[in-house]
C-alpha cells in the first residue's frame, strides 16, 4: 500500500475549500492506503495563536475531519505536537534547505509583503516542518490543494540532498496527489483568491455554517450588471461563482444559469439562492455529524491517543534510520 499523508493547521473552521481540496481525498484514500492525517498546531503556532482558541480550535478541526467521514480504525489520526520525532527531523532538515529557496517560496512572499521585518523564522521555515511532517512517515503521497504543490517539491529537493549526501535512500520522493486528478481550488466568494481560514468576513463557506449563514454569503458575493452581449468571457468574480455551483450542484443546474448567462438573461438573485441552497445542501451532512462529535470528549480523546500511539512508532522507524545515517546514534549503548 501506498503511505499517505496530509494534515490542516487549527488556525479556524475548516472550510469548503479544504473539504473539496484535501478532505474528500482522506476518505477515498484511507479505503486501499496507508493512511496519516493530522492536526497541524506548531504551524498555528507561526500565527502565535492564543492558548485557548488553539486548543478550542484543534477539538473542532478533530472533530471536523470525522464528521467528513475520516475513520480512525482505517487511518491514523494525531496530533502534530503529540509526535515529538517531527520536531527532530525538522531540525536536521533545516540542515539541507537554502535560505534562498525559502526566500523564494511563494507563500512566505506573500506573507513578507504584509508584515515586513516582524515575520517570524517559523514562517520562513514553514516548508522545512511540513517536509518533516511528510518524510517522517516516509509518505509517498500528499492530497494536497493547487497552492500547496511548491512545498511538496520542496520536500523532494529537502529528501533528494539529504539521500544523496548521506549516500543511503532513506526518503522517498513524495508526489502531490488529488483522486480527481486535477488538484481544486476553491476560489472565495468575494472574486479574487482562494478560500481562506485567515480571511474574515463572508470570503468562505464553513463546513459548521448554518443554512441562513450560507445563503447570507452567497448573495453578498461580488456580482457585475450582467453581460451585455451573448456567450462573452464572464469576468472573474462570476467565472468564480459558476466555478463554485460547478462544484456543489447537479450538471443541470449549472447548465441551465450557464445558459442564461450566454443568452443575456441571467438573474442573479435566482443564481445566488439557488447556489446558496445547493451549498447548504452539500454541507448538511458533514454539519450534522459535526455536532454530534464534536461534545463527546471522550470519543475525540480516545481517537488522538491511539492515534498518537501509531504516528510515534511509524515516526520512531525513521528516526532512527536518520539518526544512524547520521551518526548521531554512534554512542549509543
Amino acid at each position: 500500500m501506498e503511505t499517505i499523508l496530509s494534515g490542516m493547521r487549527p488556525t479556524g473552521k475548516l472550510h469548503l475549500g479544504n473539504y473539496l481540496g484535501a478532505g474528500i481525498n482522506y476518505v477515498k484514500m484511507q479505503e486501499t492506503n496507508n493512511c496519516f492525517y493530522f492536526i497541524a498546531d506548531y504551524h498555528a503556532l507561526t500565527t502565535h495563536t492564543k492558548s485557548s482558541e488553539l486548543s478550542s480550535s484543534i477539538s473542532n478541526v478533530l472533530a471536523e475531519y470525522l464528521a467528513i467521514g475520516v475513520d480512525p480504525n482505517k487511518a491514523t489520526i494525531y496530533i502534530q505536537s503529540h509526535v515529538p520525532q517531527i520536531p527532530e527531523l525538522y531540525l536536521l532538515l533545516n540542515m539541507f534547505a537554502y535560505k534562498g529557496e525559502l526566500e523564494k517560496c511563494v507563500t512566505f512572499k506573500e506573507k513578507a509583503r504584509k508584515e515586513g521585518q516582524t515575520l517570524n523564522a517559523g514562517l520562513l521555515t514553514y516548508p522545512v516542518l511540513m517536509a518533516a511532517d511528510i518524510l517522517i512517515h516516509r509518505a509517498t503521497k500528499v492530497p494536497v490543494g493547487e497552492d500547496q504543490q511548491q512545498h511538496i517539491e520542496m520536500a523532494r529537493n529537502f529528501a533528494q540532498r539529504f539521500n544523496h549526501y548521506y549516500d543511503a535512500e532513506i526518503f522517498p520522493m513524495p508526489v502531490a496527489v488529488s483522486n480527481d486528478e486535477n488538484l481544486i481550488r476553491v476560489p472565495s466568494l468575494q472574486g479574487t483568491g482562494k478560500m481562506s481560514k485567515s480571511d474574515a468576513g463572508d470570503s468562505a463557506i464553513y463546513l459548521v455554517d448554518d443554512k441562513d449563514s450560507i445563503i447570507k454569503k452567497v448573495k453578498r458575493a461580488k456580482t457585475d450588471s450582467g453581460p451585455t452581449e451573448p456567450n462573452q468571457t464572464k469576468p472573474i468574480e462570476i467565472e468564480n461563482l459558476f466555478y463554485l455551483m460547478e462544484l456543489v450542484s447537479s450538471k443541470e443546474t449549472y447548465d441551465h444559469f450557464d445558459k442564461a448567462y450566454n443568452e443575456c438573461n441571467i438573474r442573479y438573485g435566482d443564481f445566488k439562492t439557488q447556489l446558496g441552497e445547493d451549498m447548504n445542501n452539500f454541507i448538511a451532512p458533514i454539519r450534522e455529524r459535526y455536532t454530534a462529535l464534536v461534545n463527546d470528549r471522550n470519543y475525540l480523546l480516545n481517537v488522538v491517543k491511539e492515534g498518537g500511539e501509531k504516528a510515534r512508532e511509524s515516526a520512531q522507524k525513521t528516526i532512527d534510520l536518520v539518526r544512524n545515517v547520521v551518526g548521531l546514534n554512534s554512542m549509543n549503548s
